[in-house]
């Protein structure tokens, strides 16, 4: 297996449900050794009124040879639509062996990847996959997860024979729990299990929090708890699918982690910050005052919430049509740590860097386009939402006593509210 390869990108233009070819794709090595990675868009396609940037940072819409060096010659939105953590587990069990080279993981997803693009090795794509599955089908993925998840294929006996089902989802962005897509109600969605190793129900959790960060005003993603042979799965809608006819809009989406140009690595995070995000979404969205106040608000209410889990790929813009805008919120996980005094987001949030602090926060206030008092009635309303409602939220969603006494600390920690100095962090 290897990371070198071509293929040809294929994508579903806005307000149509089949794929056209955009472009060629291909991954070289230099003389040095060093993987290099081209695109180049077709001259069919740019003859196209209706054709579209595949999107808003590297690969505008252009007459020319674009080159990367970058993400072993991967183009952001390129990797977007690739396999995430869990993807990649459900494609070597699949494929029989481990650490496969990157341009294999790209072209052994399903066409349903996040997004509107497509990959084949053919000039002329083919239909999208119609068939899905359907949530009366969840207690079999389920125990085809567990064996995944466990290392014990034999355990999951023909279920696991249905690997195919469980590559649907392996593309989304963000996230490492297990998870498949199912058609349900006229609508796709992305159905996310437990482990059995959880601390506690993270599908009630995730979607009680979801309800929460609703109620603090954000647009957070659809969702809905069910539950299969006394296990509870959480269902959240997909935005970037829309059912037309006999098929589904596909919309455009780009993760923060392309537009911050930055990579999942430990040399690479020092990009990772909301003020450079804030800087790129001013520039990308077609809406960007409404899309960085609420870009704020997302900002206060990890840190309320102690969701420090919210790395580039947990963020995307979308474009439902040829306009770019800020996608729903999704991946929303409290995380309850022993620390009372400081907890850091997974990005820099203000001056003082990842420091979870009001003062921090406040202190970003221009980037996102709010003045220091406007900053300050976003960061209470949400405080004092969380303070009122967080254990109600989480009982309406049937989420226990005593998973709630696990997940407390998370809430409104002590060090939000230090008025620390910025210069004194």
């Amino acid at each position: 297996m290897t990371s070198e390869g071509d293929c040809f990108v294929y994508i579903v233009l806005p307000g149509e449900t089949e794929f056209v070819t955009a472009g060629r794709f291909r991954v070289e090595r230099t003389r040095d050794g060093a993987p290099l990675g081209r695109f180049v868009y077709g001259r069919s396609y740019l003859e196209r009124d209706d054709a579209v940037e595949l999107d808003p940072v590297e690969l505008r819409l252009a007459e020319r040879e674009y080159e990367t060096a970058r993400m072993s010659g991967f183009f952001g939105t390129i990797r977007d639509a690739m396999p995430d953590y869990w993807g990649r587990l459900v494609i070597e069990r699949n494929c029989g062996q481990t650490e496969l080279g990157e341009f294999d993981y790209l072209m052994q997803g399903l066409d349903d990847r996040a997004g509107a693009l497509g990959f084949g090795f053919e000039v002329e794509p083919s239909p999208p996959r119609l068939r899905f599955n359907r949530t009366l089908e969840l207690g079999r993925l389920q125990a085809a997860a567990d064996a995944i998840v466990a290392d014990e294929p034999e355990r999951a006996g023909s279920a696991l024979a249905q690997t195919e089902e469980l590559l649907l989802v392996g593309t989304s962005m963000g996230g490492a729990r297990p998870k498949v897509v199912v058609e349900d109600e006229g609508a796709l969605w992305v159905a996310k299990f437990g482990r059995l190793d959880d601390r506690w129900n993270h599908p009630r959790v995730e979607h009680a929090l979801l309800l929460l960060a609703k109620a603090c005003g954000i647009d957070a993603a659809e969702s809905r708890v069910e539950s299969v042979g006394g296990r509870d799965v959480l269902l959240v809608r997909r935005f970037d699918r829309e059912r037309s006819g006999e098929g589904y809009l596909r919309h455009r989406m780009v993760s923060a982690l392309t537009l911050l140009q930055s990579e999942d690595s430990p040399v690479a995070r020092g990009r990772w910050s909301y003020l450079l995000l804030a800087d790129e979404v001013r520039r990308a969205s077609t809406r960007p005052e409404e899309d960085l106040h609420e870009l704020f608000a997302r900002m206060c209410f990890n840190a309320a919430v102690s969701n420090l889990d919210d790395h580039p790929r947990n963020h995307a813009m979308l474009a439902e049509g040829a306009r770019w805008r800020l996608s729903p919120a999704y991946d929303l996980t409290p995380m309850p740590v022993v620390a009372l005094e400081r907890r850091d987001l997974a990005m820099a949030c203000g001056p003082a860097g990842r420091l979870a602090n009001k003062a921090n926060l406040i202190g970003a206030a221009g980037r996102f386009l709010l003045r220091d008092e406007e900053a300050e009635s976003i960061f209470s309303r949400i405080v004092d939402t969380v303070r009122a409602s967080w254990r109600e939220t989480m009982r309406r969603a049937d989420v226990s006593e005593r998973d709630c006494e696990a997940i407390r600390s998370a809430f409104l920690y002590d060090g939000l509210f230090f008025e620390t100095g910025v210069e004194d962090m």
